[in-house]
């Protein structure tokens, strides 16, 4: 698959949702913003944009290149293993997604990850530019458990795409700030994780913030006791973000975004 074609392929879902679910959240908003939209976005969307060019400039190759790759030099269990093309990919899209729900227990369980991953959750609000708001360290090291994860399954190209691209639309779906209606949130909740699930996540709460891990299927939260049906006093009224940390300038320009793992 062209390089090229991949690019615009997964810009076009970006961008596509990223407008549908702003758009969705100016018609019917789950919760009042507290802190100044404007700043929040340009900040947010700032950091998303380093985070683009530093990956590219670390990385010569994305994950379907490491896919590619693995393919060539017959590394990992797909690659090895004689199973119908269909069932390798729907198992590596699964299994792909149980890997970055891991990675994210990680990010909350050792003390030096959640340095770093608290530059995510010291957003004061939630909205869609959030699903996209993560300190670049976190980002390449992201990267590179994907990477290990591609190889070790020699998961197909195709997989590796989907599994891209489903990643990065549900964690700004996940993250919007929405309103969906309970039975719908009730009935999508039992196969993937709903923004009202995900909320529960950013409460400043630590026993919440310490559950609904997921970012895509809804299954491991249940599977591994993580999961928190609800925030203790409501979607509405519950606090975003860190209980230490409520200072608008610290939590939303830019450049103290980047030095908060560095911070006591």
């Amino acid at each position: 698959m062209p390089s090229e074609y991949e690019i615009t392929l997964r810009l076009g879902f970006f961008f596509g949702i990223f407008i549908l679910m702003a758009g969705w959240e100016a018609y019917a908003p789950k919760r009042h913003l507290t802190v100044s939209k404007i700043l929040r976005w340009r900040n947010n969307l700032a950091l998303t944009l380093l985070n683009s060019l530093i990956l590219r400039l670390v990385f010569p190759i994305t994950g379907t290149g490491m896919a590619i790759y693995a393919q060539i030099n017959g590394w990992g269990l797909f690659n090895w293993a004689q199973v119908p093309a269909w069932l390798a990919l729907i198992v590596s899209v699964i299994l792909l997604d149980l890997v970055i729900y891991w990675q994210h227990v990680m990010m909350h369980a050792l003390p030096l990850l959640w340095r770093i991953h608290r530059a995510h959750h010291a957003d004061l609000d939630i909205d869609v530019t959030t699903g996209a708001r993560f300190h670049p360290l976190e980002m390449l090291l992201s990267m590179l458990i994907k990477f290990t994860a591609i190889m070790i399954l020699g998961a197909p190209v195709l997989a590796v795409l989907i599994f891209e691209i489903v990643l990065n639309a549900m964690a700004m779906f996940n993250h919007s700030n929405i309103h969906l209606p309970l039975m719908l949130d009730r009935i999508l909740r039992q196969l993937i994780v709903t923004p009202d699930m995900h909320r529960v996540h950013h409460s400043a709460i630590r026993q919440e913030t310490n559950s609904n891990y997921g970012f895509n299927l809804a299954i491991w939260d249940k599977l591994f006791a993580t999961y928190r049906d609800q925030p203790r006093i409501g979607h509405s009224h519950m606090t975003i973000g860190l209980s230490e940390w409520r200072d608008t300038a610290l939590c939303c320009r830019l450049i103290n975004i980047l030095i908060i793992p560095f911070r006591k």
